[in-house]
């Protein structure tokens, strides 16, 4: 008959506390899970080439489309609207890309991937942040694209290469931010053509209802006055400002302002609403 001796409290309490530890995930811990994520993403637009399909077709069909129809009638001819037009299509362009960021998301919990992550000793966050990270890549090929065939058609940005290059990096900066919204409509929605159709109610009144495309001067009183306040203006304002003059204007500040508290509202509310419907 073998006696079997309980270890003492104290080493008990030593070992929960060892074990709490080591189940916190570190701050690099989770930077490199995120980067993990991010090249399985990678890899599976590799996969699928048709994930670029928008961001390739999207910005020489609307820069085409919008410059011959409403040049005319705005500016007076097309060469005239693009300094106006390109930062514009650039701003919805990338707002517009990061859609899919909640619709693919919706997808691969459908498809019981997340119960996988769900299960890994991982940061809750890895699993959506690294797909937002990989769809930099998309969001800087659709900006790169905008200006492409903004200078195919004459259009000679003043603010030179620096300028346009500081403008690129603020709408996607401003891309990756709002993608974080489009993330916890992925976490809430029931399936992924509800989370699609929910996104272009978000982001369609948002980009047209903007000083994209027309100056904010010619609008009614009362349209023009949501027009200035809506975040989506500040952005294309400060654009047209770094591309067209090298300015940095105060709508570069308030448009990061504006990143920020999107961010902080709606990164912990995607991270709570994932891990209360996995």
């Amino acid at each position: 008959m073998s006696t079997m001796i309980a270890p003492p409290r104290e080493a008990v309490r030593a070992a929960d506390r060892v074990a709490a530890a080591r189940r916190r995930v570190s701050m690099k811990e989770t930077l490199a899970q995120t980067l993990t994520m991010a090249w399985r993403a990678v890899k599976k637009m590799r996969r699928n080439p048709e994930q670029f399909f928008d961001v390739a077709l999207q910005p020489i069909l609307f820069t085409a489309m919008f410059a011959f129809i409403f040049g005319g009638a705005i500016a007076g001819d097309v060469q005239s609207y693009l300094p106006l037009m390109i930062p514009g299509i650039l701003a919805q362009t990338v707002l517009t890309t990061c859609m899919a960021t909640g619709t693919q998301l919706r997808e691969d919990m459908e498809k019981g991937v997340f119960d996988r992550f769900k299960s890994l000793p991982i940061a809750r966050i890895a699993p959506l942040a690294g797909p937002m990270v990989a769809d930099l890549l998309r969001y800087t090929t659709a900006a790169t694209l905008t200006f492409g065939m903004g200078l195919v058609m004459g259009y000679r940005p003043g603010g030179g290469a620096g300028g346009v290059l500081a403008a690129i990096l603020l709408s996607i900066i401003t891309g990756w931010s709002l993608a974080w919204v489009f993330t916890w409509v992925g976490t809430i929605a029931r399936s992924a053509q509800a989370v699609q159709g929910i996104s272009m109610m978000i982001m369609f009144p948002l980009t047209f209802l903007s000083n994209a495309f027309v100056p904010v001067e010619t609008l009614p009183g009362w349209l023009a006055a949501f027009v200035r306040i809506n975040p989506v203006s500040h952005l294309v304002t400060a654009a047209r400002d770094l591309a067209n003059n090298a300015l940095v204007s105060g709508e570069v500040a308030w448009t990061l302002l504006a990143c920020l508290i999107v961010i902080a509202i709606f990164a912990p509310l995607s991270v709570r609403s994932y891990k209360r419907h996995m």
